[in-house]
């Protein structure tokens, strides 16, 4: 609920502020007063784009301030609108309500502000526009389009038309990624054979020289031995000699060294004995190493050019495939991977095909599913509007909800068939929702769009609002002008239908007509005086019940300070009172 609005530097008005108490409140004026600002206000806090012209004459800037109330104190938001507090950081008063600002700058850069933090336009907007809903001319307007009046349709028909359009949404996502894979798969069937081309080469070339790892690191060294074999065999079997010989060899001696010193009287040298001991192990290591690199040593120097042809064939696959061997082995094995998926027959045109048959079934189940229950919703939703607009002074004009299928080309690439007829599947079902408006009985229905003037629009928007706001509560309505385009008993009979929704949610109208300002629980007037300068200044006012009788007697044709014009105006309120109260 908006508790309480206040605006700075906007449009004609310079400073205002105004409380909105629950139930249904008329605001009025005369023609310039300054209106539409209190919209134009609200639409900037649900997020509405920020205009440097409506940033008042000579003001810096213009700010919007509203107070909402969005809690019980004792329970605390829930659902969204807690969701979108927690995320901007928001904080709640203690009484339930958050402070909501919007400020734009005379260079047209704005800000917002949520719960005392600066937040993105579009977070103030969200919370803004899940507690209040602003109708304008220009939302009369949308609705002659085709896709609001399917979502007002879906709106009628509740959680079964949501849930159903969730999973249509859902097959109908799985059936374009197949189709997109399908589209890519035959676009690029060239390429792709000439990719598999390309790995069944590689791979082979790789399996022909059959590479291990590690193998371009051993060849190096091999080859490093074989240039110098002599001198190499020389070192290590003269080492060996030294170490291990038959005569005077190191282990020999090292042996000798510790008999004599374990045989030693003396305890010094026996703990000399041990380390020796200790030495001959790592000697005789030394000699078994030698031994074993001695018997790996090439006989002969005839085996490098085998083993120079071989580094030259592993060095032509690092060159093509990978920095070193370890990297041509994991190329291989990749290679082989992605060969298995350009031939597995689960990514072949024939199984996409299948698969995409199988998932356009899937979507035109779930399009006939949604079909019907907005069918079936249609007729309910046409019946209460209709009797809404009988009462609106509509004649016997009454309105028909079309729900038909969209017709598919026959070229079309999202054509299913829906109830045995071919239909094209869109992002929101397969169906075409139209409203139509029938004058009389018998006659054609024609489409509102073609048809209804500026007041039976009004009165069409107004009579859906009232059918739409049945099952819910608590919501802020904001009308603006709503009642364009009437008068007399048809603004009567909507000062009747706004008084009726003000039960279950708040109702802000802005309104030139009497008969509708009379059936308000609360009235407020926009005054506007004009300085010695011609700039012209707004101002917002509640009125009690006498200037509530003098505002209506002005309304009426401008008798505002007749008795004729006060009587009038006094029997109007009474009447409305009574009804209100009856």
């Amino acid at each position: 609920m908006l508790e309480e609005l206040s605006i700075a530097g906007l449009g004609v008005i310079d400073g205002a502020s105004a409380q909105f108490p629950p139930g249904f409140t008329a605001l009025t004026g005369e023609t310039g007063a300054g209106k539409t600002m209190i919209v134009t206000s609200l639409r900037l806090l649900a997020g509405g784009r920020a205009d440097a012209g409506r940033v008042r004459s000579g003001a810096a800037k213009a700010t919007v301030e509203g107070r909402f109330r969005v809690a019980d104190p004792d329970q605390g938001p829930d659902g969204e609108v807690a969701d979108l507090l927690e995320s901007a950081g928001a904080d709640l008063d203690d009484d339930g309500t958050v402070i909501a600002i919007r400020t734009v700058n005379a260079d047209g850069r704005s800000r917002a502000h949520l719960g005392g933090r600066s937040v993105p336009v579009g977070t103030l907007g969200k919370l803004v526009s899940s507690v209040l809903t602003v109708h304008g001319q220009n939302d009369q307007l949308r609705l002659l389009r085709p896709d609001r009046q399917r979502v007002a349709l879906d709106s009628f028909a509740g959680a079964k038309a949501v849930k159903a359009l969730v999973a249509y949404r859902s097959a109908r996502a799985e059936w374009l990624a197949i189709l997109d894979e399908l589209d890519e798969l035959r676009a690029n069937s060239r390429g792709l054979a000439q990719e598999a081309d390309r790995l069944r080469f590689g791979i082979d070339e790789i399996a022909a020289v059959d590479p291990q790892p590690g193998e371009d690191y051993s060849l190096a060294d091999t080859i490093r031995r074989l240039t110098d074999l002599e001198s190499i065999r020389s070192a290590a079997s003269g080492s060996h000699e030294i170490v291990a010989g038959e005569s005077g060899s190191v282990i020999e001696g090292l042996g000798q060294m510790r008999s004599m010193l374990e045989t030693a009287a003396d305890d010094e040298l026996k703990r000399l004995a041990g380390r020796v001991g200790e030495t001959l192990t790592v000697v005789t290591d030394i000699g078994d190493e030698l031994t074993a690199y001695l018997s790996a040593l090439p006989t002969d120097a005839d085996s490098l050019d085998q083993l120079l042809s071989r580094q030259g064939e592993v060095k032509s696959l690092i060159r093509k495939y990978a920095p070193d061997i370890d990297g041509v082995i994991d190329w291989r094995m990749q290679a082989q991977t992605r060969l298995e998926q350009i031939e597995d027959p689960q990514g072949s045109v024939e199984e996409l095909e299948r698969r995409a048959t199988a998932a356009a079934e899937v979507v035109a189940d779930a399009a006939a599913t949604l079909h019907r229950i907005r069918a079936k919703a249609a007729t309910t939703m046409a019946g209460k509007v209709s009797k809404e607009l009988a009462g609106l002074a509509m004649g016997d004009s009454t309105l028909s909800v079309e729900v038909g299928l969209e017709s598919a080309d026959a070229d079309d690439r999202l054509a299913i068939e829906v109830d045995g007829q071919r239909a094209h599947a869109g992002a929101d079902g397969a169906d075409r929702v139209e409203f139509a408006l029938v004058p009389h009985k018998g006659a054609r229905p024609l489409p509102i769009a073609t048809s209804a003037s500026g007041g039976e629009l009004s009165r069409v928007m107004l009579a859906l609002e009232v059918v739409l706001a049945e099952p819910t509560s608590g919501s802020v309505m904001v009308f603006d002008e709503v009642d364009a385009g009437v008068g007399g008993r048809a603004a009567v009979e909507i000062g009747r239908r706004l008084a009726r929704l003000a039960r279950a949610h708040q109702v802000i109208v802005v309104t030139h007509l009497p008969q509708v300002a009379a059936f308000a629980d609360n009235h407020l007037v926009i005054g506007k005086s004009t300085s010695k300068g011609a700039v012209q200044t707004s101002t917002v006012r509640a009125l009690e019940r006498d200037e509530r009788i003098a505002e209506l007697a002005r309304m009426l044709a401008g008798l505002g300070e007749s008795d004729t014009g006060k009587a009038h105006a006094e029997e109007l309120l009474t009447t409305a009172e009574t009804e209100k109260g009856s």
